[in-house]
C-alpha cells in the first residue's frame, strides 16, 4: 500500500512539473550560430589553433542616466520599469559617486539604472538589438565601427529608448537614451569587431 501511495506520488510530481514549468531554455538562435558557424568563421580568419582562442561575447551592460531624479523620483522610476521590459531583468540603481554643487547633486544620490546581461539572456538581447531594433533608428546607416576601447569591448550609443519594442510609445513620458557597453573576450579591436560582425552587428562602411 505504501509502494503504491510513493508510485501515484511520483506520477502527481511529474505531471505537475510538466504542466506548470517550461523546460529551462539554454539555447538560442543566435548562440547556435555562433557554435556552429561563427566559430569556425573566425578560427578560419585569425588562424586560432584552439576553439578555446576563440573570442566570444562576455557580458552586455545597459545603463541609463537619469539626471532629473535629483528634481522628480518618478523619472527614475520609469527609468527602471522601461529597462526591465527591455531587458527581462530587474535593474540595479547607480548613485553619485561624489557631491557637485553646480548640478545640485550629492553623494549617493540615484542618478540613474543599469542591467548586466550574461549567458542566454545576453544573447538574447544582442540579437535583438541587431534584427530588430537598430532598424528602427531613422535613417539608420548603421553603428560606428571605431567605438571600440582598445581592449576588444565596444560602446554604443541610443539616443531613443523607443526603438525597443517592448517600449509602448503611448506610455512614454520622456525619452530617454542610453549606452550599451558589449564586452568581449577578444585581446585586440580586430578581433572584436570580426565577432560582432559575424554576430549581426551592422557596422557603417
Amino acid at each position: 500500500m505504501a509502494e503504491t501511495k510513493k508510485t501515484t506520488a511520483k506520477k502527481t510530481t511529474k505531471a505537475a512539473t510538466s504542466k506548470g514549468h517550461k523546460t529551462p531554455v539554454n539555447h538560442t538562435r543566435l548562440l547556435d550560430a555562433y557554435n556552429n558557424e561563427i566559430k569556425a568563421n573566425l578560427m578560419k580568419q585569425f588562424g586560432y589553433t584552439s576553439v578555446m582562442q576563440v573570442p566570444q561575447l562576455s557580458k552586455i551592460v545597459i545603463n541609463i542616466g537619469v539626471g532629473d531624479a535629483t528634481q522628480d523620483k518618478k523619472r527614475l522610476e520609469e527609468a527602471v520599469e522601461e529597462l526591465a521590459l527591455i531587458t527581462g531583468q530587474k535593474p540595479v540603481i547607480t548613485k553619485a559617486k561624489k557631491s557637485i554643487a553646480t548640478f545640485k547633486l550629492r553623494q549617493d544620490e540615484p542618478i540613474g539604472c543599469k542591467v548586466t546581461l550574461r549567458g542566454i539572456r545576453m544573447y538574447e538581447f544582442f540579437d535583438k538589438l541587431v534584427s530588430i531594433s537598430l532598424p528602427r533608428v531613422r535613417d539608420f546607416r548603421g553603428v560606428n565601427k571605431n567605438a571600440f576601447d582598445g581592449r576588444g569591448n565596444y560602446t554604443l550609443g541610443i539616443k531613443e529608448q523607443l526603438i525597443f519594442p517592448e517600449i509602448d510609445y503611448d506610455k512614454v513620458q520622456k525619452v530617454r537614451g542610453m549606452d550599451i557597453v558589449i564586452v568581449t573576450t577578444a585581446k585586440t579591436d580586430e578581433e572584436a569587431h570580426a565577432l560582432l560582425k559575424e554576430l549581426g552587428m551592422p557596422f557603417s562602411r
